[in-house]
């Protein structure tokens, strides 16, 4: 009996499922390809040469950059001026020469006759580095009359080494000068030329890059008369700096 009813019900779900399938339309299909939802073509793009509704809206491209930085040379700027002859010492820049000029005071002292004569002094100065120069040095002095109608005229002139503690606006300095001197009047029996040393130095001081005051002190030693002279001359002037 229980085989029969087994039977049965098996046969009633067979007669159940069988309907369930004629149920469904034979035109719908049973799956979807779901891949074919996301391969349909794509809505056309807006024209971005279209105006829209935003076309009145700034435009914040960022500038063009300049040729240089595109990696194109740059034109080439004008030439600057040629500095002038100068040289680099002491953390600024100086001038190589110096053009001394002004009034001096020559005291000579011999055993025929002494003077003070007052006179012109010039020098010239080329500096080789920051302090050391070759200066070349001429010096007259005129003295009033000593003998009848004969006045005192007195020439010194040489070079030599010039040594300069060249500072922003004080430079002091000392020199020595190996030359000849030349005087009148003529004495009997001796010459009117002789050698001449100078000793000394002075101090400039700058009023403006290319101009300076001086000071200048010497001992001036020469040897007239078959004998030596010891003499004592000061300056002062200005100093030209090119």
């Amino acid at each position: 009996m229980k085989r029969q009813l087994v039977v049965l019900s098996l046969m009633l779900g067979a007669t159940c499922a069988a309907g369930a399938q004629d149920a469904v339309p034979e035109n719908q299909p049973v799956t979807r390809n779901v891949a074919a939802i996301f391969s349909a073509a794509p809505l056309p793009a807006a024209s971005l040469s279209q105006p829209s509704a935003f076309s009145s809206a700034p435009n914040f491209a960022p500038p063009a950059a300049p040729a240089s930085a595109l990696g194109s040379p740059a034109p080439d700027a004008a030439p600057s001026p040629s500095p002038d002859p100068k040289f680099v010492y002491g953390g600024r820049d100086d001038f190589r020469w110096q053009l001394a000029i002004g009034a001096d005071w020559i005291r000579f002292r011999s055993s025929i006759f002494n003077a003070s004569a007052v006179g012109i002094n010039t020098s010239v100065t080329y500096f080789t580095n920051e302090w050391f120069g070759i200066e070349g040095s001429v010096s007259t002095g005129f003295a009033p009359e000593i003998f009848d109608r004969e006045h005192v005229k007195l020439l010194v002139y040489g070079a030599g080494p010039k040594i300069a503690w060249r500072e922003k606006k004080w430079e002091p300095w000392a020199h020595a000068i190996f030359g000849g001197s030349h005087e009148q009047p003529q004495t009997a029996g001796n010459s009117k030329n002789s050698y001449a040393i100078e000793a000394g130095g002075g101090a400039d001081y700058r009023f403006n890059p290319r101009l300076s005051g001086r000071l200048e002190g010497d001992w001036v030693r020469t040897g007239f008369f078959s004998q030596s002279q010891n003499n004592f001359q000061l300056m002062g002037g200005v100093v030209f700096h090119f």
